[in-house]
């Protein structure tokens, strides 16, 4: 740990029970000050070693707080009911949003916004007891591809939740058993039995005239 502590730090594998650990490993206390002069907060970090480090960060302004935007919060708020935060940051990335201050997503960034905005974070009993589930999921429910449940929401026939245009598709169980759905299903299942293949009884024409 002592001789690559950033790769550690930063490999997907560590959550942020681990860092926790490490920053108590490493840390003893980290007392607070600020310089009204110079419009800045000063943190002298004592470390386990007994070396100290003074760090000065500039000290925010009234009115000039940082917001995350509100289509960002949203789409967690859709996101965690079929995803964790980890996952959740990914999909964040993957479509090129950032935090209000500008820095890529991180697991305990969107765990920090959830907490803020009181979003449920990601359960697994109450994704079933309410029906949530991905594209996948949603496709094994009805038995039938993942495209053919696509195309369905993409025409309007079953609802279903995109919040990020790179990202999952979201259902309920209700929209699944709903009529449209029903007939979704028998539609796909009668051309599986009367496939548009050719037959011994049809003729060839042929268009290659000179």
């Amino acid at each position: 740990m002592a001789q690559d502590l950033e790769s550690l730090w930063n490999d997907p594998q560590s959550d942020a029970a681990l860092k926790k650990r490490i920053v108590r490993t490493l840390i003893h206390e980290v007392i607070v000050d600020l310089d009204h002069d110079a419009s800045e907060v000063v943190l002298v970090i004592h470390w386990k070693g007994g070396v100290h480090t003074e760090l000065r960060v500039p000290r925010r302004k009234r009115g000039t707080a940082t917001r995350t935007d509100s289509d960002i919060i949203t789409a967690v708020q859709i996101l965690a009911k079929v995803s964790t935060d980890q996952m959740i940051a990914g999909f964040l990335n993957r479509n090129g949003l950032k935090t209000g201050r500008g820095n890529r997503w991180t697991q305990e960034r969107v765990t920090s916004l959830r907490n803020y905005h009181k979003i449920q974070k990601h359960d697994p009993e109450i994704k079933e007891r309410e029906g949530w589930m991905n594209l996948t999921e949603a496709a094994a429910y009805l038995k039938l591809s993942s495209r053919t449940v696509r195309l369905a929401v993409e025409q309007k026939e079953i609802p279903a939740e995109h919040p990020l245009p790179d990202g999952p598709w979201i259902f309920q169980l209700p929209n699944l058993d709903s009529e449209a759905a029903i007939q979704l299903v028998k539609r796909t299942k009668s051309r599986r039995k009367h496939p548009a293949v050719p037959t011994h009884g049809q003729h060839s024409f042929d268009f290659s005239g000179t």
